[in-house]
């Protein structure tokens, strides 16, 4: 059996796969969607695929809404390549099958048909349908998942600056075809970032007034469309904070598909990623977005979004950042790199590194953690400590995770540290979190916990924090002096000098970075010592 339209109708194979089918007419929805679009979004990956489409899916289903979604591939944004479109949408009819992977092992399936449309991120050959949908006053939201560096706006060419319709910046290309809107109707509309970065909505509103400013200087359009811009009645940026882990098409749920008889579910190469006509995800999705949409929206609500207020999407991002998710992501990375981890699933079989993780958020963390009301951040750990994190089925690797870790630093630890000064909490309390920081510069040795060399993941301070380093040897703690220094007070890192009194962890961060060089084995005596 191949996944396409026509195949779905044959109801009694889907039914003893056990893969639930759309219950709604997709051409009907297809035919609707082309004469009044209602939602775009720029994007076209496994979490658009798996959790922004099954939002839709799920409303189409329950007769909510009669419209689907068109995607927009932002791969090799301004140039010919069509590998997503041509591999992964159009051999299946634009349909996704989502398997949801629960830590037992069972597999929820459906076919996702909400996709109505693929188009793709360049003005040469789509500049029209793309135009023609902006002009569209029905339409009511744009809508991103393109990564934070597909805000940047530092690398804009002249060429995106001179206005042409090549554009090559998905960014330079968004403001263009938002002129076209003002200029045909000035219709509102709400261009929603659900992109895992703080505050998304305003850096996506931040790199769209800029660029249209610097058009403004070249003539090339009004201080009306800037007005437009900056109207929040004509155009909105509602805030959103997204959790939920779609990694690469498991080769082990493709063979399952085979067995039930799909055809074509091989995992095959799109660009530098792995890909499929499936999309393999957790069970487990947070979705919080700021209820502010200038030209109305479908019921997101009844699909599982949380639709609240801006402070209670900012608190929920910083619940999940600061406290309550990554912050463990990261002291996991850290270890399972030091320790030869493969997975983040195998850490957690270690007893010492799971009470390492839960003393950093069940104690050291809670105690400042904010919340959002909407979630509860203990039970969200809960479920991140026990069902998440010991997905064997969602594998993610501590050597990914570990990737620019000097960046990650203010923000799933330095905030923590920062609240403990303003609500005059005891530092001297804490356990993990200097541990961990001591890890991380154990870590920069590149030698792991067996005294062997090790893989250091890419990070943009690499450079400078291996020169600190330098002067260190591994099995000599007289080499450590005051080496650590620049490092540890570095308020860039952690928002903090970690050797002034109201913080006073810097020496004791020292002391544990010399057990854990003093000998072979000496990272894990030293958990073994503190960690209880």
């Amino acid at each position: 059996m191949k996944l396409n339209i026509n195949n779905l109708n044959n109801k009694l194979f889907w039914e003893n796969a056990n893969i639930e089918i759309p219950k709604y007419d997709i051409k009907k929805v297809r035919d609707n969607t082309k004469e009044n679009p209602a939602w775009i979004h720029f994007g076209a990956g496994n979490i658009f695929r798996g959790f922004l489409a099954r939002i839709s899916n799920s409303l189409l289903n329950e007769n909510l809404i009669d419209k689907g979604i068109i995607a927009v591939d932002t791969h090799s944004t301004g140039k010919t390549d069509y590998d997503m479109l041509e591999k992964v949408y159009k051999p299946f009819d634009n349909l996704t099958l989502l398997a949801l992977i629960k830590n037992n092992g069972d597999i929820d399936k459906k076919i996702i048909g909400s996709i109505t449309d693929i188009l793709h991120a360049d003005f040469i050959n789509y500049y029209e349908p793309l135009r023609k949908i902006f002009i569209s006053n029905s339409l009511q939201i744009a809508s991103f998942t393109i990564t934070e560096k597909g805000y940047s706006i530092k690398d804009l060419s002249e060429k995106d600056l001179n206005f042409e319709n090549d554009i090559s910046n998905i960014m330079a290309m968004i403001t263009k075809l938002l002129f076209e809107r003002y200029k045909n109707g000035a219709y509102p509309i709400s261009m929603l970032s659900i992109d895992n970065c703080a505050n998304n909505g305003d850096k996506l509103k931040e790199a769209i007034i800029t660029i249209a400013n610097e058009w403004l200087k070249n003539g090339f359009v009004e201080e009306g469309f800037i007005k437009y811009l900056e109207d929040k009645n004509k155009v909105s940026f509602p805030l959103s904070m997204i959790d939920k882990i779609t990694p690469r098409p498991s080769d082990i749920i493709s063979a399952k598909l085979k067995e039930l008889g799909l055809d074509d579910a091989e995992t095959f190469k799109v660009g530098n990623n792995m890909s499929a006509f499936f999309v393999n995800a957790e069970v487990p999705e947070y979705l919080v977005i700021e209820d502010n949409f200038a030209n109305g929206r479908p019921p997101l609500e009844k699909a599982g979004v949380f639709m609240t207020n801006r402070i209670t999407v900012q608190n929920s991002e910083r619940m999940k950042v600061t406290v309550c998710l990554n912050p463990l992501h990261t002291a996991l990375a850290i270890f399972g790199c030091l320790f030869n981890y493969n997975y983040i699933y195998e850490e957690m079989k270690n007893p010492l590194l799971k009470k390492l993780i839960e003393k950093l958020g069940y104690d050291e963390g809670m105690k400042v953690v904010v919340n959002p009301k909407i979630i509860n951040p203990e039970n969200f750990i809960k479920e991140v400590i026990e069902e998440r994190f010991t997905n064997p089925f969602i594998p993610d690797s501590p050597q990914r995770i570990a990737c620019d870790t000097s960046q990650k630093i203010p923000v799933r630890f330095g905030e923590t540290l920062k609240s403990y000064v303003e609500k005059k909490l005891d530092t001297s309390n804490l356990i993990a979190i200097p541990i961990i920081i001591a890890a991380w510069l154990r870590y920069l040795t590149g030698i792991d916990d067996n005294g062997n060399k090790m893989n250091i993941s890419p990070d943009p301070m690499l450079k400078e924090l291996q020169e600190n380093m330098s002067k260190i040897k591994f099995k000599n703690i007289e080499t450590v002096e005051n080496n650590l220094q620049p490092i540890l007070s570095n308020k860039n890192i952690f928002l903090v000098d970690l050797y002034e009194p109201n913080i006073n962890l810097g020496k004791r961060i020292e002391n544990y970075f010399k057990e854990m060089i003093k000998d072979v084995g000496a990272v894990n005596e030293c958990l073994n010592k503190y960690i209880v």
